[in-house]
């Protein structure tokens, strides 16, 4: 069964490989943005142990997955459980350019 690792910088493509995986290979995706934050304003980590919770409770309902993110004390938690690691290893330029694209499409739909 794959259980995929994915991670790099903000902007490296980690959300658009993991969705190509899941829609190939039929993978559950878990993207370690939606557990790693309060809903709060401004934004406030969650302690690392309710993040593991979630993150364990994910692996435990899924055979095969597809994880990513770029939180190395979250990543540390599923790296054992992982059939593959990938990095995702862009130039820094190329990085804040997709930033600055993505940006750009959403505030263009405001």
């Amino acid at each position: 069964m794959a259980k995929i690792l994915i991670f790099g910088n903000s902007g490296s493509g980690k959300p658009t490989l993991a969705q190509h995986l899941c829609k190939t290979q039929g993978l559950a995706h878990l993207d370690l943005d939606t557990l790693a934050w309060k809903p709060t304003s401004p934004p406030e980590r969650k302690p690392i142990d309710e993040s593991e919770e979630e993150i364990k409770t994910f692996i435990s309902s899924n055979d095969k997955w597809v994880i990513e993110g770029c939180y190395t004390d979250l990543l540390k938690i599923v790296e054992q459980q992982s059939t593959e690691i990938v990095f995702m290893n862009l130039p820094i330029e190329s990085c804040i350019s997709n930033i600055l694209n993505k940006t750009g499409m959403f505030m263009s739909s405001l």
